[in-house]
């Protein structure tokens, strides 16, 4: 079992329960999913397999593109071409690379300046942006390949409905925020 897993079931969970008001344990905030993302301007298509390519190296899992919803004069694309490449991890595949995010590639992110968090109505997106793309071991072996990959866009989506609930995990996981944290 991952150490985050076991500090969520053994402490973070009777932490929440103590602090927080609970009918059901259904309730609790949990990790849903992590969404990895590529988004490409539109002069780079020629790098959209390189970019593929390095999703599934990071992410070890089939990738799908992403396409324009509709035409765009200044970035010059039409609708329904390519815009970049997703994948979503959850459940076995989740755990690892959040672990690996925390432990291997958030130290070695220069100038990070913290995490920006979104609220919607049933959910909570913690999300940012890795500039570097060499942070990751995978691809730092094969530099002249990646060396023009665009920056990646990580967001982790959990189940928590208050904005307090979100923020306490996050303190208790010792994360570093932002000063103004966005409503949506």
């Amino acid at each position: 079992m991952y150490f985050l897993k076991h500090f969520y079931i053994k402490t973070l969970k009777q932490e929440l329960i103590n602090k927080f008001s609970y009918k059901h344990t259904k309730q609790l905030p949990e990790l849903k999913k992590i969404t990895l993302n590529f988004g490409l301007e539109a002069n780079e298509m020629k790098g959209l397999a390189i970019s593929v390519l390095a999703l599934e190296l990071i992410a070890k899992q089939k990738v799908c593109l992403t396409n324009t919803r509709g035409p765009n004069i200044r970035l010059k694309t039409r609708k329904g071409h390519p815009a970049g490449c997703k994948t979503t991890l959850s459940k076995k595949a989740m755990f690892p690379f959040f672990i690996k995010t925390l432990v291997e590639i958030l130290p070695k992110i220069k100038n990070f300046t913290g995490f920006k968090i979104t609220f919607e109505m049933e959910k909570s997106v913690l999300s940012f942006q890795i500039k570097d793309v060499f942070s990751f071991t995978e691809l730092e072996r094969q530099y002249n390949l990646f060396n023009s990959i665009s920056k990646l866009d990580v967001a982790f989506v959990t189940n928590s409905v208050d904005r307090k609930e979100t923020i306490f995990i996050l303190k208790s996981l010792q994360l570093q925020l932002k000063e103004q944290i966005k409503q949506i």
